[in-house]
């Protein structure tokens, strides 16, 4: 019978990323038995040492798994899942998650719910809590299947902190049945605190009017020791990379503070944010509909409120 909680630790550059610690500490608080993670990659065993909280990590470690491919990984988490027999799968709301937890599932014959920001477990089942309607509404789903697949948006889980590691095993998977190949792969170019894991995001959107006007998004997020984000219609311009999109087709954040310059809050916009703790709004529009989202709005010209309200963070930053 199945059993426990299985949770997908990424490894970027041998460092366990962030939420994978959030993915444990979710998995404990469901209380719904032993916690164990999943690494997969090469040359990735030794970071099952960084792996805290979990009896086990069970490792496949291949030539194979460089670069991930959604193939080669599906065929590595299946041959784990076979041996861990969970009750429950948690990936990251990821690049990596978003694209492997639909095809593990299909490949395990169970469901998946994406962009899980809450969970429990009722009647012995995994119920899962996700924003719907860019954000407006809660959808809850429960599963009739096993293993439970769900894919869990950074910051929406308290992490752990500390612990110990567990027992590694290592896992043999069959990568024979594996068709794609990485030709090339190029990484984008960045700088400073990554958007996902940022605590303070500044966003800006077509109201700015040029991408000249973004030279005040990046001096308000740097002040902040923050990172700058876009919306969708900004990167469609090639204003900003894609990379900063924020939205339903974009990056997914949860940061503390999210400031929202000259957008207008779209839903698809607001699928992405919608997650922040607290959302200060920047719109001379007084009936954009930022504002009912936001805790905080100012209403003005950004070209006015942005330089006064960089001044008066440097000020308060120079006072100490």
């Amino acid at each position: 019978m199945p059993n426990g909680v299985l949770i997908l630790a990424e490894v970027v550059d041998g460092e366990v990323v962030a939420i994978t610690n959030e993915l444990v500490g979710a998995a404990q608080r469901l209380g719904a038995g032993p916690v164990s993670a999943m690494l997969i990659g090469a040359g990735v065993e030794g970071a099952a040492a960084k792996v805290t909280g979990v009896e086990k990590t069970y490792v496949v470690d291949d030539a194979a798994l460089a670069q991930y491919t959604t193939d080669g990984y599906v065929a590595a988490a299946a041959a784990i899942a076979q041996q861990a027999d969970p009750a429950i799968i948690l990936l990251g709301q990821t690049d990596m998650g978003r694209d492997l937890a639909p095809a593990l599932a299909s490949k395990l014959g169970t469901a998946v719910a994406m962009d899980t920001i809450a969970m429990e477990m009722n009647d012995g089942k995994l119920h899962t809590t996700r924003p719907a309607y860019g954000g407006n509404a809660r959808a809850v789903n429960s599963f009739s299947t096993e293993p439970a697949i769900a894919t869990v948006r950074p910051k929406s889980q308290d992490a752990i902190e500390g612990g110990a590691a567990g027992a590694v095993e290592k896992v043999s998977a069959d990568m024979s049945g594996v068709r794609t190949n990485v030709v090339d792969r190029q990484e984008a170019s960045a700088a400073g605190v990554r958007l996902e894991d940022a605590s303070v995001v500044v966003s800006g959107g077509r109201g700015l009017g040029s991408p000249e006007n973004f030279a005040g998004i990046e001096e308000l997020a740097k002040v902040l020791g923050g990172a700058v984000g876009c919306s969708r219609a900004v990167a469609d311009l090639g204003w900003r990379p894609v990379a900063e999109q924020v939205g339903l087709t974009g990056k997914v954040v949860s940061p503390t503070v999210y400031i929202a310059v000259a957008i207008s809050g779209a839903s698809q916009h607001m699928a992405g944010c919608s997650g922040s703790k607290n959302i200060i709004a920047i719109n001379k529009d007084a009936d954009a509909n930022i504002f009912k989202a936001a805790r905080f709005g100012i209403v003005g010209d950004f070209k006015t409120v942005m330089p006064a309200l960089i001044d008066a963070i440097k000020k308060v930053k120079d006072e100490g």
